[in-house]
């Protein structure tokens, strides 16, 4: 069962992995593609959550926001391909901030293409979640040592 678990969790990662190395080599000095993807879909989840929940989010440099979200996505797929409960608590992370902010299907007409789209995409981050919790339960119920019950003799 080894091998074919670390097969798995190889295929799983490869996603997070590649994706984190596309990043590193567009990211240049300007932050690349990623970075004019991030900032205005982070403007319009900052405005959405001001204006549903009366939050302000606190000010920080987006360009060194992207750089640990890069590093989530990289160390923490490269810890899930080794086993690690860190590697997908990283992942972990990185899905649940990225994924409302970066797949906002909320904010599209239900009629428009582009809803259809982002809304698959926040499904299957949402399904990586769960695959990522599905590993950590069986990680910590595999930890647990089962108390060994004792056989009791009956006496006549």
């Amino acid at each position: 069962m080894g091998f074919v678990s670390v097969v798995g969790r190889s295929l799983f990662s490869a996603l997070f992995i590649i994706s984190a190395l596309q990043k590193i080599n567009d990211f240049g000095h300007d932050g690349g593609a990623a970075l004019k993807i991030l900032k205005p879909k982070y403007g319009i989840f900052e405005n959405h959550v001001r204006n549903s929940l009366g939050l302000e989010m606190p000010e920080f440099d987006m360009k060194q926001a992207l750089m640990v979200i890069i590093g989530l996505e990289g160390i923490g797929g490269i810890l899930f391909v080794f086993g690690r409960k860190l590697g997908a608590y990283l992942l972990l992370i990185f899905l649940a901030v990225v994924t409302p902010i970066v797949h906002d299907f909320y904010n599209y007409d239900t009629k428009r293409p582009e809803y259809v789209v982002e809304f698959i995409q926040f499904l299957k981050n949402m399904s990586l979640l769960g695959a990522l919790l599905i590993f950590l339960g069986a990680k910590n119920s595999a930890s647990r040592k089962p108390k060994k019950k004792g056989t009791k003799l009956k006496g006549n």
